[in-house]
């Protein structure tokens, strides 16, 4: 019996709530088999630094097949809005891709995202046809802009790109969930297994990793671990927590007591 619960994006249909990167793994074979081993149906390609379209190299595509996983091209590296509306333009060209993946940086230290220019590539490339997930900062007003100029994913940081750090405002990531519809996901800064379950049991429709599976000591492992904790971190919000008590609750009966 097939999952009910299905991930929505942009109409799209997917069971694994999980998505996972390209980058940082030791070779394309190794990334292959921890994709594999984590279920996900969707990766993120970073149009400039992964090699798709160069014969005479390694290509990703001999690796990871395209028909049975859905690339989503990213814009990992730009740091303007020129450079991302230029990259995804050449991904459309490339292979046709029109549901992609934004992020604009500010600078190379921090990796943070430039908010000025991710809304404005954002509303740039929806009016263009792009269906545009966008990487952005934590805040529920740049969130809700993002909304309203067309984006079809909302992805704010858990912490800083490959910091490991896990999620460092939760208060946050429930006011965005509160006033959103669109799909929700983590992005960047998740370090381990307990850290996709919060995620997940925000209210999150999704995480995407990349480091802290590729760089772990058992980056197979560790894909393992991440795609039971999304599903168990899903299936804690499906099924409703019990509301929180300072005092002490019996959990055996009062009455009849010998």
């Amino acid at each position: 019996m097939k999952n009910k619960d299905l991930f929505l994006i942009a109409k799209r249909k997917f069971y694994s709530r999980l998505i996972v990167g390209t980058g940082k793994y030791k070779n394309m074979k190794e990334c292959a088999k921890a994709i594999k081993i984590s279920g996900a149906q969707i990766v993120t390609v970073a149009v400039r630094r992964v090699n798709i379209v160069d014969k005479k190299k390694p290509l990703l595509m001999d690796y990871i097949d395209p028909k049975k996983i859905t690339y989503l091209p990213n814009t990992a590296g730009c740091f303007t809005s020129e450079e991302a509306l230029r990259t995804l333009r050449l991904a459309r060209e490339i292979g046709g891709w029109k549901l992609v993946k934004l992020e604009v940086l500010g600078d190379k230290k921090n990796l943070l995202p430039d908010m000025i220019e991710t809304l404005k590539s954002t509303e740039v490339l929806t009016k263009e046809g792009f269906k545009v997930m966008v990487y952005c900062n934590d805040d529920p007003l740049m969130a809700k802009r993002l909304e309203n100029v067309g984006a079809c994913a909302i992805m704010p940081l858990a912490a800083p790109i490959g910091s490991g750090l896990g999620i460092q405002n939760k208060l946050n990531i429930k006011i965005i969930r509160q006033q959103t519809k669109l799909p929700l996901i983590i992005d960047a800064g998740l370090g381990e297994a307990s850290d996709a379950s919060i995620a997940m049991e925000l209210g999150c429709d999704g995480v995407l990793i990349n480091t802290a599976i590729a760089k772990a000591n058992n980056p197979f492992q560790m894909a393992e671990a991440m795609k039971f904790a999304v599903i168990a971190g899903r299936k804690s919000f499906l099924s409703g927590r019990i509301k929180k008590n300072i005092l002490g609750n019996a959990s055996s009966p009062k009455r009849g007591i010998i």
